[in-house]
């Protein structure tokens, strides 16, 4: 009981601050980290809407299908999909991008508070620093992890507007294709969706006989409140700065700890797990290869999500999800299934043309 009543305040709450904090680690990349665009925005919303809320159903079904983290369990639902062994390459790719997003949010986050706050340091040196510190935290409790990026979180919040000296500028701006591009990353990878997250942390409290909305909603909700809390966020005080990087520190220390659960449970040598996670992180240390490690994180994070939209789409049988769904009608399960299998993989093929098109 204990263990269910946790979890139903933990996922949202970590939703919050992990969507939160990966979008003010993506946004400078994207050009937003001070441009305020209407139109921007409520495509930003429409693909929270369209393209997030079925990847986080999505998840929570596939945990209680499999009753295990991801990396684990897509052994059992290709067997059980009767399909090729390649599609295990999921949960891989999934298991090593957690820990290199988790040194992108450490990068990306340092450099602009390194440059806020004005700090007479070289900003990779608080790079290697923040990331050792981050490795070190992951060992503690999730729960203590979580509160502590929350508490930054909020503090980033508040100290952003009570201490921050830059106006937010509302505008409206013609929609470019570059702009789903970067919507469908914002609304995917700075979610955290395809990597398992969501679906490992509700593994204890999902019952066979739960509505998946009863878990994923709470989830989306919290990250849709992530996006409109970024709309009033700018760091251009020391203060918020300071505590931007913090938060940024805990939040990776959060996700190195997730992936390192996802690689015992599926049995790989402590030795590898810790040489995976360093290298995953601290490839961000290397000088003036921020410019490449970005946009692979982006085009990376959309092919996790392409791949299982795919699998779950068109390879898993359907009698095995709408189970796992359990939706109060069939109408809302064809309408994801739909979602998942035709508008999915094309919103995101889009947006992988879109954002290979602005790095040309």
């Amino acid at each position: 009981m204990q263990d269910t009543s946790m979890s139903r305040w933990l996922s949202p709450l970590m939703a919050f601050c992990l969507s939160f904090m990966i979008i003010v680690g993506l946004a400078p990349s994207l050009g937003l980290q001070f441009d305020r665009q209407i139109d921007f925005w409520l495509l930003w919303l429409g693909t929270m809407l369209f393209l997030a809320l079925p990847i986080v159903f999505l998840e929570i079904a596939l945990a209680k299908r499999s009753k295990t983290s991801a990396l684990n369990a897509l052994s059992n639902l290709t067997r059980d999909a009767d399909a090729s062994q390649k599609w295990r390459i999921v949960g891989w790719l999934s298991a090593v991008f957690i820990p290199f997003l988790a040194g992108g949010i450490i990068k990306n986050i340092g450099n602009v508070a390194v440059n806020s706050a004005e700090l007479a340091l070289d900003a990779n040196i608080v790079f290697i620093v923040a990331a050792l510190i981050a490795f070190g935290l992951s060992f503690l409790a999730r729960q203590i992890l979580v509160l502590i990026t929350a508490v930054g979180v909020i503090a980033s919040i508040v100290l952003a507007n009570i201490l921050g000296t830059h106006e937010y500028v509302w505008k409206v701006t013609p929609i470019e294709f570059k702009e789903w591009g970067n919507a469908t990353i914002l609304a995917l990878v700075a979610s955290g969706l395809g990597l398992g997250l969501y679906w490992q942390t509700n593994l204890s409290s999902n019952s066979t006989t739960d509505a998946a909305s009863k878990r994923s909603l709470p989830i989306w909700i919290a990250q849709l409140l992530a996006v409109v809390a970024f709309g009033y966020f700018v760091i251009s005080a020391q203060i918020p700065a300071y505590a931007i990087l913090v938060s940024a520190i805990a939040a990776a220390a959060l996700l190195m700890q997730m992936a390192k659960e996802q690689l015992a449970q599926r049995q790989v040598a402590v030795v590898i797990q810790f040489v995976v996670l360093l290298l995953a992180l601290l490839i961000w240390a290397v000088p003036k290869l921020t410019t490449i490690l970005n946009p692979l994180l982006m085009l990376w994070g959309l092919i996790i999500c392409l791949i299982y939209s795919i699998f779950v789409g068109w390879i898993m049988k359907i009698s095995h999800l709408r189970k796992a769904m359990n939706f109060s009608s069939e109408v809302f399960y064809n309408i994801w299934r739909i979602a998942v299998r035709i508008v999915l993989p094309l919103s995101i093929l889009l947006a992988i043309i879109s954002f290979l098109g602005q790095l040309v």
